[in-house]
């Protein structure tokens, strides 16, 4: 079940990355409209993936603001990495592919890798100490 709620909310947050990007282009559609498309996207899929991992994935409560700072902020550098995975994947869709939809299609494709690396990351890293609570 944790599979399917995982894969869900990395779905829901895939479409508001690439929904704000297709409004950033609403916007502004110009030479190199791409890379702040997918700075904002980026931004929006992050605020609404950590929120639904936190609660729902991890079940992690923070103790207070410098734990949720904390943990929002090693939840976002180790996004960097995924980031990466799915920025380039996007990037080169849009460079070689030709159509309009090639950039939409290399970002999920790019979002689908990225969120499988990011749970393990994630797992091992930034929610840790609250699963060995949970255990003992």
């Amino acid at each position: 079940m944790l599979a399917v709620k995982y894969a869900l909310f990395a779905l829901f947050s895939t479409l508001v990355n690439l929904f704000v990007q297709f409004l950033c282009f609403q916007v502004y559609s110009g030479p190199l409209s791409l890379y702040p498309a997918l700075a904002v996207g980026t931004l929006a899929g992050l605020g609404v993936k950590y929120v639904l991992d936190k609660k729902w994935i991890f079940y992690h409560t923070t103790q207070n603001s410098r734990d949720e700072a904390r943990k929002f902020i090693l939840y976002s550098c180790l996004g960097v990495a995924t980031t990466a995975i799915f920025w380039g994947t996007e990037i080169i869709f849009d460079l070689f592919i030709a159509g309009p939809v090639a950039k939409y299609l290399g970002g999920g494709i790019g979002l689908i890798i990225g969120y499988l690396v990011k749970y393990r990351l994630d797992k091992r890293f930034v929610f840790i100490h609250h699963q060995e609570e949970a255990v003992t």
